[in-house]
């Protein structure tokens, strides 16, 4: 399940990363209470996740073609610096007592603006550190080190934001950049794995997008994470609108939510980097299971029952991102790495701009257990279409039936049955296996 922190590099890559990512998460909470307390509005807080990852949907792809232009290292240090720059700023406003709405809209602006190549860079740069033999393993352990971080970020920042203020945990984000940047600095450049960087020329972009045009298992995983990413990934918006309006609870209420979505995030995480192999049967799957179970949440009628859902949604959501992540990285060349993955981030990431203020209008105008059941719905709908169309671009078709008294479904090629085709059914089932 660790393997791949025998690699030095990486080891001191995902060490920065934990005290990062706790930073990361203590701001996010801070950011949305904040807005919700100066505004009372969750149109407001829809408005200010979406600033912070629009410039990833306007700039995304040309982020990609600089990742695959430049060394990644260098890269990684600008944008973390530039993150940091923009915490501590944020809190000296909080501080001073001088915060107003849009000051909290420009700093998430200027962090997404870093994150247009801040993500991909890091997304591709796991490959540089352990080779292809742990990729899996180790893009696995990225997502359970984001995970544990949200575990311990929301808790903190509920108990820092009742006890001293939103400002501090902003400062402690912006300070907690400086883990990362040491790591990076610390790092073998001999050690690293040597990947073939893009030269400078024109029509990059278009050869990007050519690249995934021709690819249906890519393009078919980015449309899936696409629609979950735009209409069901809003809980800035849900979870604040739940605690505060229909729980009528306070800050801890919401950093529970988020903590025990943090708590089946991990679980989802350990378990992929256990797995080893990345199948398209897994991550459609999930994607079903995590529609479903939101669009029940909606309708929780108490607080702990509510809670209690977001754990099941929190494993589902973070195997279908990781499963996602993996296959993509897995399958692409890596000269054509940071291209595909900034599409990827920009389609996961960039649909907030347009989801989060739809989820917001949609709270504020009919209720958040409305916008929740949305969500939900809308992403169950696209998990068994492109379930639909990727069986019959690979040629496959579910087959229903029994095993030893329990019912089975699989994944089998048209025109076979049976016993007979059980390897077919294995390779049905793993379309977009990437190995």
């Amino acid at each position: 399940m660790f393997s791949s922190l025998k690699v030095r590099n990486y080891r001191l890559f995902f060490l920065g990363q934990v005290v990062s990512n706790i930073g990361t998460w203590m701001q996010r909470i801070a950011q949305d209470w904040l807005v919700l307390s100066l505004t009372g509005s969750a149109t407001a807080v829809g408005v200010t996740t979406a600033l912070q990852f629009l410039p990833m949907l306007l700039f995304g792809l040309y982020g990609g073609v600089l990742v695959d232009r430049f060394p990644k290292r260098p890269t990684l240090l600008i944008t973390q610096t530039a993150m940091g720059v923009a915490g501590v700023v944020l809190a000296a406003l909080t501080l001073s007592g001088y915060v107003q709405v849009w000051h909290v809209y420009v700093a998430a602006f200027a962090v997404g603006l870093a994150t247009v190549v801040d993500n991909p860079a890091r997304q591709s740069f796991v490959s540089e550190m352990v080779g292809p033999d742990q990729l899996q393993n180790a893009v696995s352990l990225n997502s359970a080190n984001f995970q544990s971080a949200r575990l311990v970020g929301p808790a903190v920042a509920g108990l820092m934001i009742t006890g001293v203020g939103t400002g501090w945990a902003f400062l402690f984000n912006g300070l907690s950049f400086v883990a990362p940047i040491a790591g990076l600095l610390l790092m073998r450049g001999r050690e690293l794995h040597a990947v073939e960087r893009a030269p400078r020329g024109k029509g990059q972009l278009r050869e990007g997008l050519h690249y995934v045009a021709g690819r249906p298992d890519l393009i078919w995983t980015i449309a899936l994470v696409g629609f979950i990413g735009t209409f069901g990934f809003n809980f800035p918006v849900y979870l604040s609108a739940f605690a505060d309006d229909v729980f009528h609870a306070g800050a801890g209420s919401y950093s529970l939510f988020n903590t025990l979505m943090a708590v089946g995030s991990l679980a989802g995480a350990l378990l992929a980097a256990r797995r080893g192999t990345s199948r398209m049967r897994v991550l459609i799957g999930a994607a079903i299971a995590f529609g479903a179970v939101e669009l029940v949440a909606a309708f929780a009628p108490s607080l702990w029952l509510f809670a209690l859902f977001m754990v099941p949604i929190g494993m589902f959501g973070m195997t279908v991102n990781v499963t996602a992540n993996t296959g993509i990285q897995m399958s692409t060349d890596p000269a054509m790495r940071g291209r595909v993955m900034a599409l990827y981030m920009m389609v996961f990431l960039g649909g907030s701009p347009v989801g989060a203020p739809i989820a917001g209008w949609i709270t504020d105008a009919y209720g958040v257990r409305a916008g929740l059941a949305v969500g939900g719905a809308i992403s169950l709908l696209a998990a068994l279409a492109i379930g639909l169309v990727l069986t019959r671009v690979g040629g496959f078709r579910l087959s229903f039936g029994w095993h030893r008294g329990h019912p089975r479904v699989r994944f089998v090629p048209r025109g076979e049955a049976g016993a007979g085709a059980e390897a077919g059914a294995e390779a049905g089932a793993g379309l977009a296996r990437t190995a």
